[in-house]
């Protein structure tokens, strides 16, 4: 396959996690609000990590190897929304997670692509930044233990999952500031 391929490697590890987004959907869908079982929570809470894990390997494979591609700019943050922002808003009627903590999440992750696409059209671009990157790893590990649920081995994995979340959930808001600020400012430079 040709390195500078749309179909490359990390642009196929991103086409995976999009591909399991609907498919932690229907895992973690409960009716009537009731509780999901164990071995559907497992099997989400497994197939939510190894996707998340893919976002590691495909940044790296790309930047490595010249492999990155537009299709792969455009689609490896969008996964990674996908996957997150779905995970989280189908953990509302169990009650594992707050709706407000959710809008919060959702709310920024739309901002700010909202905000990075009004920059492309204005041919600027706003690069992730570290507080992103952490809040992206904060969020996966809170709501991979959120999906799991159930306690481990004497572990209240439930608490341990609302302890990342609301660590995320202040980067949200930190780094969705952040966002908008550098907007403004490349804006009127």
């Amino acid at each position: 396959m040709n390195e500078n391929s749309r179909l490359n490697l990390p642009n196929l590890l991103t086409l995976f996690r999009i591909l399991t987004v609907p498919v932690v959907v229907l895992l973690l869908y409960t009716p009537e609000g009731r509780d999901i079982s164990f071995s559907r929570s497992l099997a989400a809470m497994i197939l939510f990590t190894v996707s998340s894990f893919t976002d590691l390997f495909d940044g790296y494979i790309a930047r490595r190897y010249q492999m990155v591609t537009s299709l792969g700019k455009l689609l490896d943050p969008l996964a990674d929304k996908l996957l997150v922002c779905a995970a989280i808003v189908m953990l509302i009627p169990s009650g594992r997670v707050p709706a407000w903590m959710v809008v919060i999440i959702v709310g920024r992750e739309i901002g700010v692509t909202a905000l990075r696409g009004v920059a492309s059209t204005e041919g600027l671009v706003i690069a992730a930044s570290s507080l992103g990157k952490a809040k992206t790893v904060l969020l996966s590990i809170g709501v991979g233990a959120l999906i799991l649920n159930y306690p481990i081995l004497g572990i209240d994995v439930h608490l341990l999952g609302m302890l990342f979340l609301v660590a995320g959930l202040i980067l949200t808001a930190w780094s969705g500031m952040d966002y908008f600020f550098r907007f403004v400012k490349e804006i009127f430079k």
